[in-house]
């Protein structure tokens, strides 16, 4: 099982859905960040939701700094983060731990480990390990951030129902998604799409929809053309999380229904730099950041666990069967997976500037603002 991610920077995650803990240890980190975790928290409470439209599986999600970090600042060796599982409900699956739910990896994790595997749950094939990536994304989002690097997710479309398109004012909208609890710009759509994930909840079904990120702050330089590309490694990053089922960047699909002259984004110098016109390819040409804002959108599936009838099989007794799925599950995991985007978008972008600056690319980048001034 591959659970390592990452090339100058290095993630691995451990744990079970139902296990004692779950976490994660990040390595390759150079020494003399500050580890914030005040803001570590304020992370950690995006990714658990609303209430009305989440999970009753309530975790307080603390996470513990077991090694790596002495004096408030990272020591440049592994940094070890363990979140500890405290309302766990097994006997919710009990009864069902010969069927497979559709949806789910279930039949295909059986196969893969020869039913070995904690089923409970999911094991570690459930979302409750986006935990783990949130933390270790959290480390990253806060240090990009004192460089000037600012990423923010909304939910783009939810079941049908739109949210405004990030404006000109970046910046501006990423502050108002800092504050906000439920991740949308235009609070009227923000209360459609709770109505509508609260109506799927009555039904026993769930939804999904497409998240919208932005970046900014970017060097242009960053990447590789072909296997490297900027695109590829955020989007292996993100297919990470259970839940993705697409990611585009740019204007992504609307890219083919336009010729040529309207796809591309003309260059042009302003106050001493280039930039282009447009950014329908979302500030990547080649595979290498251009200066521009990174925009990318990420298909998330509606929740697999629903309490409708469905049919499956039986893998005890071979036999085919109609299962209704019980106990605490989440009507929407969109709202829920914005903070998860973004953690793993972070942990890419920390990667691709080590490459590009080093190991220390933190000082390095500092020193670069200096002479820039």
């Amino acid at each position: 099982m591959k659970n390592t991610i990452g090339n100058v920077l290095k993630l691995t995650v451990f744990g079970e859905s139902h296990g004692e803990a779950i976490g994660c240890v990040l390595d390759g980190l150079p020494s003399g960040m500050v580890i914030n975790e005040d803001y570590i928290v304020s992370v950690m409470q995006k990714r658990q939701g609303l209430s009305a439209v989440s999970t009753g599986r309530r975790e307080a999600d603390h996470v513990s700094i077991l090694s790596g970090v002495y004096h408030g600042k990272t020591e440049g060796t592994p940094l070890a983060l363990l979140i500890r599982n405290s309302d766990v409900r097994s006997a919710d699956y009990s009864s069902i731990e010969d069927l497979v739910r559709p949806g789910h990896a279930d039949y295909t994790a059986e196969i893969r480990y020869e039913g070995y595997q904690d089923k409970r749950g999911g094991g570690h094939f459930s979302g409750r390990l986006t935990a783990a990536l949130t933390a270790a994304g959290a480390i990253l989002m806060h240090a990009l951030e004192e460089e000037g690097i600012l990423i923010g997710t909304h939910i783009q479309r939810l079941h049908g129902i739109t949210d405004r398109s990030f404006g000109e004012d970046l910046a501006c909208d990423m502050e108002l998604l800092k504050e906000r609890e439920f991740p949308v710009l235009d609070d009227e759509q923000a209360e459609r799409m709770i109505a509508e994930i609260k109506d799927a909840k009555e039904k026993g079904d769930s939804v999904g929809g497409i998240l919208e990120t932005a970046v900014t702050g970017l060097p242009a330089g960053l990447g590789e053309p072909m296997f490297g590309s900027v695109e590829s490694r955020i989007s292996e990053a993100l297919f990470s999380i259970g839940a993705v089922k697409g990611v585009t960047f740019g204007i992504g699909t609307a890219f083919a229904d336009l010729y040529g002259s309207e796809a591309n984004d003309p260059f042009a110098y302003r106050d001493g730099k280039i930039i282009t016109l447009s950014n329908h390819n979302g500030g990547v040409n080649g595979g290498i950041t251009n200066g521009m804002p990174v925009c990318f959108q990420t298909v998330i599936k509606p929740t697999p666990s629903i309490s409708l009838p469905q049919k499956t099989v039986n893998l005890k007794t071979k036999e085919n069967t109609v299962m209704e799925i019980r106990g605490r599950h989440d009507p929407a995991v969109i709202h829920r997976a914005a903070v998860v985007v973004n953690a793993m978008t972070a942990f890419v972008l920390a990667d691709l500037l080590s490459e590009a600056y080093g190991r220390s690319w933190l000082r390095v980048l500092r020193e670069r603002d200096n002479d820039d001034r």
